[in-house]
């Protein structure tokens, strides 16, 4: 009796386990590398979860580089007894260690994803051993956004741009008076995953990486008088019918003018970077200026700025107000844009948020600007 109850769990759990195909892999990968769709619609064309979504595409960027070198050092050898007998002895190696590198800043979410229940030389054991993960947390299935949440990811948006003073309890009561009677926990979890954070002075809320240095707010009291004193950037939510996506964009503050932006299913800091790079072809600010978050304090986007002198200003821990210009941009965006136009997929909103940069900075008068437009003032005194 104990024997076939053993089999039977043994059977039941063999089932749930789910099993993805290289040729998936890649395929899923190379549609999330080119942003035509968001991250939920891939992972529901596709049946699979939004994580691993993500993780096959990171996976995808991080083993190019290994792609062009390992056949860089094969045009390199000449002996081809020797190479062959050098790949003998290290391919097990290599495995074990892409499975290493992968290990690298990942959550243990992140790592449960990344196990492949048929690979065909790291036996399962060997994987979670890589991973540093436990065998026994293969097994719970972990379920994607569901209609309700995104439904409750689009009311906190907008609420949250009418009232960015409103913290998670004061959101909470807002939605029990909408007819949606929630536990402020989901809603503390939703305004995260959607990078949303209420404007007051807090300590130690807002935190970079561990190793990122972060720099010193260096706008307090100065006179904003001239273009290209001051850059500043951000990122905001950008809702879509079945999902979200991220907005960064860099703007001058003197003028007004967006000088780049981009957007990206994930909120990593590549998206930022590309913003940046395409703000640096016309032109150099005296102060960059932005919040601490992992995106911005990243070596790879600071360094950018200290090759070319650049000084970094970064915005105290809670105060949202230091970057008022990128706070008052997206009021603009969202309630003249996105609110309006209620994007139904990724190109869509690339388009439309494309065709309102392009009003903003060339049509849309500003009183603070004499009612000019930004394009006006930025190329007249730059």
């Amino acid at each position: 009796m104990v024997k076939s109850l053993l089999i039977s769990q043994e059977e039941q759990m063999k089932k749930q386990r789910k099993t993805y195909s290289a040729d998936l892999k890649v395929k899923i990968a190379l549609e999330a590398i080119k942003g035509q769709r968001t991250v939920n619609e891939i992972a529901g064309h596709y049946g699979v979860h939004p994580n691993q979504v993500t993780q096959w595409k990171k996976q995808a960027l991080e083993g190019l580089p290994d792609i062009f070198s390992v056949r860089r050092a094969r045009a390199a050898q000449d002996d081809e007894a020797l190479k062959a007998q050098l790949y003998q002895q290290i391919g097990q190696l290599k495995v074990e260690l892409d499975w290493l590198k992968k290990n690298l800043g990942c959550s243990v979410e992140q790592k449960r994803q990344m196990i492949e229940l048929a690979h065909p030389q790291l036996s399962l054991r060997r994987q979670c051993q890589l991973l540093g993960l436990a065998r026994s947390g293969l097994y719970d299935e972990p379920c994607g956004e569901s209609a309700e949440n995104l439904r409750l990811c689009r009311l906190l948006d907008e609420q949250y741009t009418r009232t960015p003073f409103y913290g998670i309890r004061r959101m909470t009561a807002w939605l029990g008076r909408q007819g949606y009677v929630v536990n402020h926990k989901r809603v503390q979890r939703l305004l995260r995953l959607m990078g949303l954070e209420a404007i007051y002075q807090k300590p130690r809320l807002s935190q970079p990486a561990t190793g990122h240095r972060v720099y010193p707010y260096l706008l307090r009291g100065v006179n904003i008088d001239r273009v290209n004193q001051v850059w500043s950037t951000d990122i905001t939510y950008i809702r879509l019918l079945h999902g979200f996506i991220y907005l960064v964009a860099i703007i001058d503050w003197y003028s007004r003018y967006v000088l780049a932006w981009e957007i990206s299913l994930t909120l990593e800091s590549d998206f930022c970077i590309s913003a940046l790079e395409r703000a640096l072809y016309l032109g150099q600010p005296e102060i960059f200026n932005s919040d601490q978050g992992v995106q911005f304090t990243s070596t790879a986007l600071t360094e950018r700025l200290l090759t070319r002198s650049i000084r970094i200003s970064m915005d105290g821990r809670g105060r949202a107000l230091d970057n008022i210009t990128v706070v008052r941009l997206w009021r603009s965006v969202k309630y003249e844009e996105v609110y309006l136009h209620d994007y139904q997929s990724v190109p869509e909103a690339v388009l439309g948020l494309g065709r309102y940069f392009n009003f903003y900075n060339g049509e849309r008068l500003h009183q603070a600007l004499n009612y000019q437009t930004p394009a006006a003032v930025y190329r007249q005194l730059a």
